[in-house]
């Protein structure tokens, strides 16, 4: 027995997200994100399959995430994307890994773990030139190069920073990011960086100033638009990768004034026709989506009612009235078509 609900990852459309975006950048080499679980959609089975389309480095948040890769037999380059503290040193000098830094201390441990294990370890200077999470400042860029010469267990082998608002209609912001970018990376060439990287999935589209030596794509290889103001035409060209389905476990006719799931916090204005589907906020379908959202039952759009619950929820489906039975599938999330044509997502 299979669960009637299930989600469907379709790899096919990864690798056209990414052919595509690698088009937009001109064939610069592009560092997948696949961080938290590769955005929902299984780390493991989507770190493989970029392996495979030729990807040899990818971007993960923690050493944890990419210890779990490299067990699984991942042997991609890891650059661990969030700050690190001193005691993950030992991990990252052990794997090979590429971590984010931007502390003195982080830098010195990460030397002395390498020391042991015979070998270097390569790093990612994160400047901040406005995100404001982590990061130097660029007027402390070159001082703290200076002190990654000193070290014998690390090398600086990239410089990178991360966009804020590159997802806005007003680029201002963003594009005196590249600038400031820009200007540190000129007054660092002879420090003997491999590697600048600044553009995320909206610098790859809409900011083609950004991409510098390589980009790292998040949100858009899964199929998703950073967001509704990216201007770039050919957004419209991501495929979902992620599909959503269930089926309908259970029919029943309400007359109006039928209030339904916990709470009561939706009553039928008319008799209607309701269906229950095996899915909830366990399966991960938010709780606060309750009578906002829509589903695809043959091919019609339905509303959900009622409070969504741990393992199930309802939909109004007396549009299909006299159509509809039992055992039919239902489309939570909905992935491009045959045709390659951006399908619908109904919530």
């Amino acid at each position: 027995m299979s669960h009637p609900t299930r989600a469907i990852i379709h790899l096919d459309r990864l690798g056209r997200n990414l052919r595509l975006l690698g088009e937009l950048t001109g064939g610069r080499p592009l560092w997948p994100c696949i961080k938290a679980n590769a955005y929902g959609h299984g780390a493991e089975i989507v770190a493989r399959h970029l392996v495979a389309l030729g990807h040899d480095t990818l971007c993960v948040a923690h050493a944890t995430e990419a210890l779990e890769l490299r067990e699984a037999g991942i042997r991609a380059r890891l650059v661990l994307l969030s700050a690190a503290l001193p005691e993950a040193s030992d991990a990252v000098a052990e794997h090979g890994l590429e971590p984010v830094v931007c502390t003195h201390a982080t830098l010195e441990s990460l030397s002395r773990a390498a020391e042991r294990v015979g070998r270097q370890v390569a790093v990612h200077l994160k400047v901040d030139t406005g995100m404001g999470r982590v990061g130097v400042r660029p007027d402390e860029v070159e001082g703290f190069l200076e002190r990654g010469r000193q070290l014998p267990g690390v090398r600086v082998r990239g410089l990178m920073s991360h966009f804020p608002r590159a997802d806005e209609a007003d680029q201002s912001f963003s594009r005196a990011q590249i600038e400031s970018f820009h200007r540190v990376c000129e007054a660092t060439r002879a420090a003997g960086i491999e590697v600048r990287h600044l553009a995320n999935s909206a610098g790859i589209l809409d900011l083609p100033e950004s991409h510098f030596d390589a980009a790292r794509p998040g949100i858009a290889i899964y199929g998703l638009a950073p967001s509704k103001n990216i201007a770039n035409p050919r957004v419209a060209e991501l495929e979902p990768v992620l599909e959503w389905r269930t089926r309908i476990t259970f029919l029943k006719e309400v007359p109006s004034g039928t209030g339904l799931s916990y709470g009561h916090t939706f009553h039928t204005q008319r008799p209607s026709l309701v269906a229950t589907l095996p899915v909830g906020y366990g399966d991960g379908l938010h709780r606060g989506l309750s009578n906002r959202m829509h589903v695809l039952v043959r091919g019609v759009r339905c509303p959900q009612v009622g409070t969504i619950t741990m393992d199930q929820t309802l939909v109004d489906v007396t549009a299909l009235r006299g159509e509809i039975e039992l055992g039919d599938e239902v489309t939570r999330l909905a992935a491009a078509d045959e045709n390659g044509a951006s399908g619908s997502r109904p919530g």
